[in-house]
């Protein structure tokens, strides 16, 4: 009797731990999810995008398909690579040679075009429940975000010739107002268009939009101020990162054996620390042949006496041969370097060792929606967004790295600033200046 009480009582207990697993899983099949649509991550919907989204290293021109058709695939993919990034070096180098206004252009457009291929994702996973104005929202924030940047950009710049123009003047005084404006129209608009039993989604999607403008537009803005520091502060950065990204694939093919991180399986250590030697070499070189240039050091501004923006100047201690003394094995040499060259190591150690990261990350977003390009543009290698994904991370850097170590105060901003003043504070800033002269030259 014993034992039928004991087994009884065993029983009970794991009827009633049966219930309560029961009752859990009911509990947590009900939180707040109301229909199989609403469920996140979409993994019904993944593999359907994959299939719908190009994929640039997938797709070979006609011709150099049937040249290269004997090829194994591993060494076609090699020599589709390799044509089309000489076609974009020598592209780059034909824009440099166009000067400062076409490398802007040829930003905005770069950016255009990321922000379009991050948004197509966005919106093949929009489309499919068939909710309104996603893609309308998204280059509606687009053009705001960029009116704010660049507004500043050419206040900062060209203030006080705007400042002149009496209806400009209007557009500087008030510019953040007129972009908080803006982007308030479009918040509004925003959750007019919210739908019942897709909020989570709409709302990731909103979210969506807004760290893809962080992303893309953020980092343009940030490329054109090195821009106006200097050429050689946007080309070497970006011509670093081409470098370790086309050495690290050479060395990666040739030797490549050891594995460097799940998100990207092709990438390795081989591959890894020999780009990262080629590119600081490759910086330490080019800056050095850069340095011999004013077309590439002097930073553009805008001549009030020209009219129009000008790139010569007396080269800065940067870009003027120092002479430094080394010893090494107790013997000693004098070396003459461009200061630069020093702050090119910086670059270069930053572009092949955290630059690389930019890729990963972009490894782990490709992943996430089981695709393998962010589109089909460059044959062998994918979408703009696979070439430029380090290069915003570099851009945020170099900039950082100037506000820190380089920059000093710009006359056309403090003038900017002054002209913005009442006329009591600008004759106040007037007679504090012509005393502080005056002093000087007495």
């Amino acid at each position: 009797m014993a034992e039928v009480r004991r087994r009884k009582a065993e029983n009970d207990v794991d009827e009633a731990a049966a219930a309560l697993t029961a009752a859990n899983s009911a509990a947590d099949s009900s939180d707040h999810v109301d229909s199989e649509e609403e469920k996140i991550p979409e993994e019904k919907f993944v593999e359907e995008l994959a299939k719908n989204l190009p994929q640039g290293t997938d797709k070979t021109p006609e011709i150099l398909d049937s040249a290269l058709k004997d090829l194994p695939d591993r060494w076609k993919n090699w020599v589709i690579r390799g044509i089309f990034t000489w076609i974009m070096i020598c592209g780059f180098a034909l824009i440099i040679y166009g000067g400062p206004l076409a490398l802007m252009i040829t930003t905005l457009l770069v950016q255009v075009k990321c922000f379009q291929e991050i948004i197509s994702i966005g919106y093949q996973v929009y489309r499919i429940h068939g909710l309104p104005w996603f893609r309308s929202l998204s280059w509606y924030f687009l053009l705001t975000s960029n009116y704010f940047f660049y507004g500043e950009h050419l206040v900062d710049y060209f203030g006080v010739v705007i400042n002149r123009v009496e209806y400009l003047k209007f557009l500087v005084t008030y510019h953040r107002f007129l972009s908080f404006a803006l982007y308030i129209v479009g918040f509004v608009w925003f959750v007019l268009s919210l739908v019942k039993k897709y909020y989570i989604k709409q709302f990731s999607l909103f979210a969506w939009t807004h760290v893809s403008l962080l992303i893309v537009v953020t980092q343009s803005y940030l490329i054109i101020q090195n821009i106006f520091e200097g050429l050689i502060w946007f080309i070497v950065p970006v011509s670093m990162i081409v470098c370790n990204d086309v050495m690290a694939y050479v060395f990666g093919f040739f030797f490549g054996r050891t594995p460097l991180i799940k998100l990207s399986p092709k990438k390795t250590w081989e591959g890894f620390i020999g780009g990262g030697f080629a590119t600081v070499l490759f910086g330490i070189l080019f800056s050095y042949i850069l340095c011999n240039y004013q077309y590439f050091i002097c930073p553009i501004q805008y001549s009030e006496e020209l009219g129009r923006m000008t790139m010569s100047c007396v080269p800065s201690y940067l870009f003027t041969p120092q002479e430094y003394s080394l010893k090494l094995f107790g013997i000693g040499k004098s070396l003459n370097i461009y200061p630069f060259v020093w702050h090119s190591i910086s670059l270069s150690l930053f572009s092949s060792i955290i630059g690389p990261f930019g890729g990963f990350f972009a490894s782990g977003f490709k992943r996430a929606f089981k695709i393998k390009d962010f589109g089909d543009m460059i044959p062998g290698h994918g979408g703009i967004m696979d070439r430029f994904d380090c290069q915003f991370l570099m851009a945020t850097f170099v900039n950082v790295y100037i506000s820190s170590f380089i920059r000093t105060p710009s006359p056309s901003k403090l003038l900017t600033q002054i002209y913005n003043l009442k006329p009591d504070q600008q004759y106040q800033i007037y007679q504090s200046l012509k005393d502080s002269l005056g002093d000087m030259l007495n």
